[in-house]
């Protein structure tokens, strides 16, 4: 589908087009018809959880920023974004940005690392957080920041200069060669005894994490990095691969380890709840499924959409087992499936048109984690995917609050152009319709071209910034 034939929201101009737009492509999306500002939102109603009070039910999620120092360290750019979450009004802060637990598991040179040197900054950016909150809202006893936990697995580009340097778990037949993993190179992959000692660092890291200050810490387990790679191990031999209770073992042991040697410290889980094979652009820009090799029936990812959610469930009830409440749903990987993980208009510099409208992936996501909720009351779930709704955000979030279809809206690219959107509704002020995102996807299109992220567009600061002109120069290359 071209972009040309897809309806840009911003040209909806009234609820009733939207309306009119959802059911003319079939996207199922709740809306309400009045937004309420609080008392009376059911955005402004606060809810006690396992990992603390949280005072509203709007959320911040993982944003990176690909800002920090080569050591690890935070920069000033980084302290500008998480005062900015601060700033957004909203009172679940669910991980502020990935963090790797050891040098080798950066997605890119610039990620934060979590180390003895980096602790002291890393609480700071907390620390800062809460201070811009404090200064606009008055009080942060109902801010709930957590600190969200990662290895990138076959993502891994720690290095500068060095292009990437892959660990995984298993070989996959489409992956490895998209990311330059040769055929014979054993040295990618975990061992039983390397992954003990990174359960060894995780753990490390959250001890971390509480002395920083952080009441909890996410496990990552979405987006193709290694705690989501754990659950598609379905061919890897040995402890951590096969049956469901082998894939698995990577977050039990993790939790283990944690509540033994971290006591106090509230524990998290963002999960990619469905997955797809990879896609690539077609003969016309146009994502197409990948070719997967007629001989081999096995499909290499947890909880493939087609085949529904039942992984998904399970893994839920294990985490309910475990005695964690909080999970955020996210979906696939922006690597190979970024039209399932993002929906958006406008495609990053690696990526491909979109095959649908992105209303319909906003609504995959939606209704996905209303099942999920609706089978699993024991846990809270965080929803994803709401950005690419622009005007239409604030309707649908409080609609689907109010349906019990997730107990909080998470907002990720959202968060970099319009971060106050959360405050102004709350309040009952018009939205800024010039920062709103579009997603034209510069956020991922810089630092996919070793440029610090940020949204170039409609964010005065990145627009003044010299790696602006650079990413207008690679655009018009590309």
């Amino acid at each position: 589908m071209s972009v040309e034939r897809i309806t840009r929201v911003a040209r909806l101009r009234n609820i009733e087009q939207f309306r009119a737009h959802l059911a003319r492509i079939g996207a199922d999306l709740p809306l309400a018809d009045e937004l309420l500002a609080a008392p009376a939102s059911p955005m402004a109603q606060a809810l006690q959880t396992d990992l603390g009070p949280v005072g509203n039910r709007w959320c911040i999620l993982p944003m990176e920023g690909w800002d920090g120092a080569l050591d690890g360290q935070p920069t000033d750019l980084t302290l500008r974004r998480w005062r900015r979450f601060g700033l957004s009004g909203a009172k679940l802060i669910w991980g502020g940005e990935a963090v790797a637990v050891r040098h080798e598991g950066r997605a890119n040179p610039n990620q934060l690392l979590l180390n003895e040197a980096t602790l002291p900054a890393i609480a700071g950016l907390r620390q800062a957080l809460i201070e811009a909150h404090l200064a606009r809202f008055g009080g942060a006893d109902d801010l709930c920041i957590g600190l969200q936990l990662t290895h990138s697995g076959r993502f891994c580009r720690p290095d500068p200069g060095q292009g990437m340097q892959p660990r995984t778990l298993y070989r996959h037949p489409l992956l490895d060669a998209k990311f330059g993993i040769a055929a014979d190179d054993e040295a990618v992959l975990f061992s039983d005894d390397d992954i003990a000692r990174l359960i060894e660092d995780f753990v490390a890291a959250a001890r971390l994490a509480q002395r920083a200050g952080f009441t909890w810490v996410d496990i990552k387990h979405c987006h193709g990095y290694l705690g989501h790679e754990f659950l598609s191990a379905f061919r890897r031999p040995g402890r951590y691969g096969g049956s469901f209770e082998n894939r698995t073992r990577f977050l039990c042991e993790v939790v283990a380890g944690i509540r033994s040697e971290v006591p106090g410290l509230g524990i998290a889980v963002r999960l990619s709840a469905f997955d797809m094979i990879p896609w690539k652009p077609g003969a016309d820009g146009v994502g197409v499924p990948d070719d997967w090799p007629d001989d081999d029936p096995w499909p290499p990812a947890f909880a493939t959409h087609d085949a529904g959610l039942q992984e998904a469930h399970r893994f839920l009830s294990l985490l309910a087992e475990l005695g964690i409440q909080m999970v955020c749903i996210t979906a696939g990987s922006p690597y190979y499936v970024p039209h399932i993980q993002r929906p958006a208009l406008f495609p990053p510099s690696d990526g491909y048109l979109p095959p649908e409208d992105p209303l319909l992936g906003v609504a995959r996501q939606i209704q996905a984690t209303a099942q999920l909720k609706a089978a699993h009351p024991r846990l809270l779930f965080t929803g994803s995917g709401y950005s690419y709704l622009q005007e239409w955000l604030p309707q649908v979030a409080q609609a689907a609050v109010q349906a019990e279809m997730v107990d909080f809206v998470g907002l990720g690219r959202m968060a970099l152009s319009c971060p106050e959107l959360p405050a102004d509704t709350l309040a009952g002020r018009p939205l800024q319709r010039k920062l709103l995102c579009r997603t034209f996807s510069d956020c991922t299109t810089a630092p996919r071209n070793n440029l610090v992220s940020g949204c170039y567009p409609l964010d005065d600061f990145y627009r003044d910034r010299p790696e602006a002109h650079t990413l207008a120069a690679l655009k018009q290359e590309g």
